[in-house]
Parts: structure tokens; sequence; C-alpha cells
């Protein structure tokens, strides 16, 4: 069975002195590094996916800035595939599927950011396609939000976004149990 990486939107806007700061946006990317080193190593297929906001109003990821860039710690080695995308789920009105097709992926390994966002979109959508999903929770991150008056801590977010995905969607796990159970 064919294991693709997929690195949602880590980007300079989610990191410290970008447009939409996320919390411990420095530690999960420098553990979706440990991880897309990882599978380098082993030749395995390696997909990012990088946001560019289209939306009117928008504030962050904005075509040719900075902050839409991918970050340094994960950025793109020549002939990776770079996946462009407009909304919060990887495979809308992209050429994703048909990439991990030619790939002949079943099992697809996701990390990234936002958590409650493009990550929980993308790993649903992933699940409804039939493939094989593992989230890295250490190698995601996201912010506090906001509903009416509650005030919902980034942690608490993160276990939320993280629990429902393992309740059915995924299994997920950290970067460490990830790599020692496939050794």
């Amino acid at each position: 069975m064919t294991t693709a990486l997929l690195l949602i939107d880590i980007q300079n806007d989610y990191f410290p002195g970008g447009k939409m700061e996320l919390e411990g946006s420095v530690e999960a990317s420098l553990r979706a590094k440990a991880l897309l080193a990882w599978f380098r190593e082993r030749k395995m297929p390696v997909l990012h996916i990088q946001h560019i906001s289209t939306r009117p109003g928008a504030t962050f990821f904005l075509p040719e800035t900075e902050g839409v860039e991918i970050h340094d710690n994960v950025r793109p080695l020549e002939g990776e595939t770079v996946i462009r995308k407009h909304s919060m789920n990887s495979f809308r009105d992209t050429s994703l599927s048909e990439s991990l097709e030619k790939e002949g992926t079943k099992h697809v390994v996701i990390c990234g950011m936002m958590t409650h966002m493009c990550v929980d979109a993308t790993t649903r959508a992933a699940f409804d396609v039939g493939l094989k999903c593992t989230v890295i929770s250490d190698a995601c991150a996201t912010k506090t939000l906001k509903f009416g008056e509650t005030v919902v801590p980034g942690d608490h977010v993160q276990a939320a976004f993280l629990a429902a995905l393992n309740a059915g969607y995924a299994n997920v796990v950290t970067v460490e149990d990830f790599i020692s159970g496939l050794r």
C-alpha cells in the first residue's frame, strides 16, 4: 500500500510576525520537518498543500506576499508536488485526487495548519474518497476561537478536533508513534 505525506498550509502567515499567527506553529513545523525528512529518506510521496486566498476581503495568504509562501522548515524540494488551493478542503477544485491516484496512494499521512479548518476538512474528504488516514497530532497547529461569548483555548480546540477525527476518520498519533510504528 502506497503511503503519501500531505503537508497542509505550513505557510509563513501562520508563524510569529505573520498575519494569522497560530499557537504552536513553530513547534508543529519542526515536527512536520522531521516527518518530511523521514518520508524523503524513504523516497515516499510528499505533497505540499499551499492555500492562496482569492476570497474578497481576505487578510492572509494573499497572492504574491511573503505570508503565502511555504515555511522554510518544510520548503518543497525540486520535483516535489505542490498543490495550490483556494478553500479549506485540499481536494476541492485541485489536482490532489489525481496526484494521489498517480502514485497509487491508499494511505495519507496528514499534518499542517489549521487543525480546526484545513486539516479537518482535508482529512474528512480523504476518508470520504476511501483513503486510509493518519493525522500527526503534534505536527498540527491551531488557535484560540471564540463562539458567542465563549472563548475556547487553542489547546482545547486542538484536542476537540483531533478527538473527533480519531473517532472514525483517522488514526491520530504523534510523529514518534507513527515513525516507530512503521519501523
